[in-house]
């Protein structure tokens, strides 16, 4: 979908790295440009390491890429650098403000170099710049931890660096964006994506909640503050979850489990009506869940046409599917499995040599 596409890659940690190695699934060339006394952090995020010493954290979010090492307080090293800018698509960079500045390579003076560039910023915080944009630091100031845990509970942060992979999404789609609009009119846009804001505005249905009712949202465990029910039972053998949605639903949920004291109940037929009993279904439905296995009732659920599912351990989610581990999860998107994430500065020579003209050199090292 991208090929030819060329991305200078000059970010680091989780967002951006995800935002360009999407682009690399889709066909793009990317080049990661990396400091050569280390490369980008996540190289020594670990263990666990892998035999060649590359950090699983790494290898995650960087496939389909090539890495060169370069030093930008080099005048040699700034020069290729401009190269690559003068037939780069797209640059993706998260720096702190001014760093960049400093050696004339910020967005503002190249796109006037090279209008159509498309600049992709990445920060943490949208009004707060110089402020180093951490995953954690963002649940807890978007809101998102006052919402998440158990009832009554500590606020608790996502067990997923969700903040850092929402915001290199939302980078992901601007880009497209503005590569769209450039192939009307043939000049690109700087665009920014902040952490904070990609965080904030995933809040959707909870932030719209407290907007109508004026209420704070609270903390609903595994429960859900709209909908019941919705939420994690014990199985006689393992934990699994029972999400109705709709009234029709409901009652093919209580049919399914033989909840016969439920089943007809006019008073529960809607859902602010499940809502104003939330106690009494749940007490129910928990005591019945356990006396069978998760696998039984998701048979009769199923049946039934009610969403459920078991929790599954990450291990168990990973024999099913086709990860690899030197290369990641399987891809979010159409796309294809190019190459291997790169050891620091593998490509450094190749790059100063033929520039963008790297990516026809086949890849000896292979997937």
């Amino acid at each position: 979908m991208l090929k030819n596409v060329k991305i200078l890659d000059m970010s680091r940690v989780l967002a951006g790295p995800l935002c360009t190695m999407m682009l690399g699934d889709m066909g793009a060339d990317v080049i990661k440009v990396e400091r050569a006394d280390g490369g980008d952090e996540t190289r020594g995020w670990g263990p666990p390491f892998d035999p060649d010493g590359q950090s699983a954290y790494y290898l995650s979010i960087n496939r389909n890429k090539l890495s060169a090492a370069l030093d930008l307080n080099s005048p040699a090293d700034r020069s290729l650098l401009e190269r690559l800018l003068g037939e780069a698509d797209v640059v993706v960079e998260n720096f702190r403000p001014g760093v960049l500045a400093k050696r004339g390579l910020d967005a503002e003076r190249v796109r006037a170099r090279f209008p159509r560039i498309v600049w992709c910023t990445i920060a943490g915080f949208a009004d707060e710049p110089d402020r180093p944009g951490y995953d954690y630091v963002v649940q807890a100031e978007s809101g998102w931890m006052s919402v998440t845990g158990e009832v009554g509970g500590a606020p608790m942060k996502h067990g997923i660096a969700l903040a850092d992979v929402l915001a290199g999404k939302d980078a992901t789609i601007a880009v497209l964006g503005a590569l769209v609009a450039r192939s009307f009119t043939g000049e690109g846009r700087a665009v920014t994506v902040s952490l904070e804001e990609s965080a904030e505005a995933a809040l959707v249905n909870v932030a719209q909640n407290a907007l109508v009712s004026g209420a704070a949202p609270k903390r609903w465990g595994n429960a859900h503050a709209n909908l019941v029910p919705y939420q994690l039972f014990d199985a006689a053998d393992r934990p699994m979850v029972i999400a109705v949605g709709s009234d029709g639903q409901w009652s093919a949920c209580t049919r399914a489990l033989g909840l016969d004291q439920l089943e007809g109940d006019a008073e529960l037929a809607s859902n602010a009506g499940r809502l104003a009993n939330r106690a009494r279904i749940v007490d129910a439905m928990s005591s019945r869940v356990r006396e069978r296995p998760a696998a039984e009732w998701r048979v009769r659920l199923d049946a039934a046409g009610v969403p459920n599912g078991v929790v599954r351990s990450v291990l168990e989610v990973l024999e099913s599917s086709n990860a690899s581990a030197v290369t990641g999860m399987p891809m979010a998107v159409p796309g294809t499995l190019r190459r291997r994430p790169p050891r620091l500065g593998e490509h450094t020579v190749l790059v100063r040599q033929s520039g963008w003209g790297a990516f026809a050199a086949p890849e000896k090292s292979g997937l």
